[in-house]
């Protein structure tokens, strides 16, 4: 399988531009697309070429389906692996003005991503050194 091309991704940033700046990054034989740390896309070559998946959730997944586009799969132990991920509509690759509404969809999927996992690990509350070192009291040797 061959990776897609730095001219590919640059483009795709482009058409992706209505969810906010994008930037490309390589990753695992391709690039990941994120605006604001959100990945909101990928860019892989399944074997069929190039070709940009747009995230998906079960809000949008009819979307997806109703305009034709392709479900994420692939193989890992000669089992498929589905991920949340659509090819992005052909005539949508044609303009940014076409992705828009695609490439919004791909943000509203990948902030409820971030939702969700913000729910399932709540953070907690790190001291800090200073914290720290003003329970414990003065060191010993300190006046």
């Amino acid at each position: 399988m061959a990776s897609p091309t730095p001219e590919f991704a640059r483009y795709c940033c482009e058409l992706l531009h209505a969810a906010g700046p994008c930037v490309a990054r390589r990753m695992f034989g391709g690039y990941g697309i994120s605006t604001d740390g959100l990945t909101l896309a990928l860019l892989v070559d399944l074997g069929a070429g190039e070709k940009l998946w747009l995230k998906a959730d079960s809000d949008s997944q009819g979307h997806f389906e109703a305009a034709g586009c392709e479900r994420f799969i692939y193989h890992a132990k000669s089992k498929p692996v589905h991920l949340n991920y659509y090819s992005a509509p052909d005539e949508a690759m044609e303009s940014a003005a076409l992705m828009a509404p695609w490439a919004r969809l791909a943000l509203q999927a990948a902030l409820t991503a971030r939702h969700a996992q913000a729910v399932k690990k709540p953070r907690t509350p790190q001291s800090t050194s200073k914290t720290s070192a003003a329970k414990k009291g003065p060191a010993r040797g300190t006046p």
